[in-house]
């Protein structure tokens, strides 16, 4: 303890104090995929705790500057989308891309804000309130101005190694969230007690006690397989965004697609989203027929990513069709349409402060129309999949309505805008998250990676090399039933207990003399 406290004396000083709170922050990235140190979390989050108590007096300025450099390493790709891909001068690249995790934290410095005024024994203040207050936070943030979870801390803990994943099929990705804070909270109590040892082996005893509940959780069933089984072959087309939608590379690619599927006999085919870069109605009408034929005779069902109109003409979606029965252009072509938009991405909801940027990017199809909730899920083969679109794999409570009706989960997503950077793992591992929380397999279709399949238990079962032409063929399961997750309908629930616990304590907090 004398160490702890020698050291704390040089942590105290200015220069070692900000240093120190930026190495934890860097060091964030780490805790996710493809490193997937889910035990560094809960230190981190309790050094940053420790670091707010050093220096009281800077809690808030602390807390902002660990969420900015922290979401700064870990959305680093932000700039390979502006700038490689898109072309936007660095004059514009490198602010917009410092932009965003400049506003995300805000959230934790909020929080830590709101802590700050909770009067109660140092146990509670630490070990009870900061947990929920953050986990509060974390859920605004994925919420507020469309949503933006990733980096959340229960996302570091969605690996089979780490027993606190165990609560996402029981609670969502937001009690994984507040498990990891609660490990890291009580960390801080365990380790930095000036108390008897009564008073430490509290927290050690909750330490254990939760980890324990999250390893049974982790093992048990919740879902069960229906009886069916298929076999998925997924499509890795692995075409560069700056050629992706080159008028001249649009043969080449849809021939590449055509090339793919021909050699799998797989019972399902996924391409990745918007496979073929052309409009739905503007292809000529033998492709389609030809795409759906060769998989047909090959005795496929084939899921097609492809952008089209909206049925009045005036908008257009990023979907994904169904193929299986298709024989003409006159047959109706059952298809999931993205209902949750990346901002700035797919639409522009500052359109008059921002076109002038987007004259700058090569950034077609900037203004998608929302498919609508509660879609049904698409039926391939003896499978009922239900379809959600890259960023839409960051949204678990949306996708509960349409998982309830499936027995397979698939995500399509295009990461080429994100080059070989961490975007395509870390969005691997929400997927991950989405198969715990829905108890089901969960197949992703991806354009560079990460094309891989999620077992219901969130293990990869296979994946392909990413940045590489790759068809990747499984097995799967279809499964049924529901997750404790799925039955609360999400995880408001949580955040409205939660909500209540902090009002309560808010309201009982020692008032100043």
């Amino acid at each position: 303890m004398n160490i702890t406290r020698t050291l704390e004396h040089y942590w105290r000083k200015p220069l070692f104090y900000w240093l120190l709170a930026v190495i934890i922050a860097l060091a964030t990235p780490l805790t996710f995929a493809p490193y997937y140190h889910f035990w560094l979390m809960p230190l981190l989050f309790g050094a940053l705790i420790r670091l707010t108590e050093i220096r009281p007096e800077r809690t808030v300025s602390t807390a902002y500057l660990f969420g900015f450099t922290a979401y700064s390493a870990q959305f680093y790709w932000i700039h390979t989308a502006l700038h490689d891909v898109s072309g936007l001068p660095d004059l514009f690249a490198v602010p917009l891309t410092v932009l965003l995790p400049a506003f995300l934290a805000l959230y934790p410095a909020l929080c830590f804000k709101l802590w700050q005024k909770f009067d109660y024994p140092r146990w509670i203040k630490v070990g009870i309130v900061l947990p929920v207050l953050w986990t509060l936070a974390e859920f605004a943030r994925e919420r507020l101005l469309t949503g933006f979870g990733w980096g959340a801390l229960g996302y570091s803990q969605i690996t089979k190694d780490s027993p606190l994943a165990g609560f996402a099929p029981v609670g969502g990705i937001h009690l994984v969230t507040l498990a990891t804070a609660f490990i890291g909270s009580w960390l801080v109590l365990l380790v930095d007690n000036s108390g008897r040892l009564k008073s430490r082996l509290m927290p050690l005893c909750f330490c254990v006690a939760l980890c324990t509940v999250g390893l049974i959780a982790q093992n048990t069933d919740f879902t069960r397989p229906d009886g069916s089984s298929a076999t998925v072959a997924l499509l890795q087309g692995n075409i560069p965004q700056t050629l992706k939608w080159n008028e001249d590379q649009v043969v080449p690619t849809i021939q590449k697609y055509y090339n793919q599927l021909s050699k799998t006999r797989a019972d399902i085919i996924i391409t990745p989203e918007t496979a073929i870069p052309v409009m739905r109605q503007n292809l000529p009408e033998d492709i389609l027929t030809q795409f759906a034929e060769q998989a047909q005779s090959n005795g496929s069902a084939l899921a097609l990513g492809i952008s089209q109109y909206t049925a009045d003409g005036n908008g257009y979606e990023n979907a994904v069709v169904n193929l299986s029965n298709y024989r003409s252009p006159s047959d109706a072509v059952p298809y999931y349409a993205k209902n949750h938009l990346v901002p700035f991405g797919e639409y522009k909801p500052l359109p008059l402060i921002t076109n002038f940027l987007y004259r700058l990017m090569n950034m077609p199809l900037a203004d998608f129309r929302r498919g609508g909730e509660g879609q049904a899920p698409l039926v391939l083969k003896n499978q009922r999949v239900a379809f959600n679109i890259c960023y839409e794999d960051g949204f678990g409570d949306e996708l509960i309505a349409t998982a309830r009706q499936s027995t397979l989960l698939a995500n399509v997503s295009n990461m080429a805008w994100y080059g070989d950077s961490n975007a395509m793992y870390q969005q691997l591992q929400q997927s991950q998250a989405r198969a715990m929380e829905l108890g089901r397999y969960m197949v992703r279709a991806t354009n560079t990676g990460a094309t891989a399949i999620v077992s219901p238990k969130g293990s990869i079962v296979a994946a392909a090399e990413p940045n590489t032409d790759a068809v990747l063929e499984s097995h799967i399961k279809g499964y049924t039933g529901e997750t404790p997750y799925m039955r609360m309908g999400g995880s408001y629930w949580l955040i409205g207990l939660l909500a209540a616990v902090a009002l309560v304590l808010f309201a009982l907090r020692r008032k100043p003399e």
